[in-house]
């Protein structure tokens, strides 16, 4: 018999229960209003022409499509301990860099893929920043490719 393997998913527990929160939120009170409005937009007669039932409908596939996302997320997550070491970066580590030819820095938090948030400053360690800053440590140079080009970056301070 071959064993069959899981697609795990890396994530740190904060990450998790983010996800978590969103999956409850989805399931225990949006499908439901859904439903609601799919099934009073049924009431209104002829579904062949009833914009407003087939724009329900639309927005329920969406809906169970992103809790059955979500629900995969959960049952695939392997949580992993943030990297307590200052030394190098890992998962869960908060990286000071800066981009070669400017004194500007900025702050980012390596994270799962699943849980990266640009807007929040939250990279994942599986996009091309994030696999070069893996296992780098203060003062190291990192060369990302990127489609404008080649970007270096210089780790200023790891928390």
């Amino acid at each position: 018999m071959q064993k069959v393997m899981t697609n795990q998913i890396e994530l740190t527990k904060e990450g998790l229960e983010e996800i978590k929160a969103e999956l409850k939120e989805l399931a225990d009170v949006k499908l439901p209003a859904i439903i609601e409005r799919v099934q009073k937009a049924r009431e209104h007669g002829d579904l062949s022409e009833n914009a407003e039932y087939h724009s329900a409908r639309d927005d329920q596939q969406l809906l169970q499509a992103r809790i059955d996302e979500l629900q995969n997320i959960v049952d695939n997550a392997v949580v992993v301990k943030n990297t307590k070491s200052q030394n190098k970066i890992g998962m869960g580590s908060s990286v000071t860099i800066r981009k070669s030819g400017t004194k500007k820095d900025k702050t980012v938090q390596m994270v799962g893929e699943f849980e990266a948030d640009p807007n929040a400053n939250k990279i994942s360690i599986a996009s091309p920043l994030g696999a070069a800053l893996v296992g780098k440590k203060k003062g190291d140079t990192v060369i990302v490719k990127a489609p404008a080009g080649e970007m270096k970056y210089e780790v200023a301070d790891i928390k």
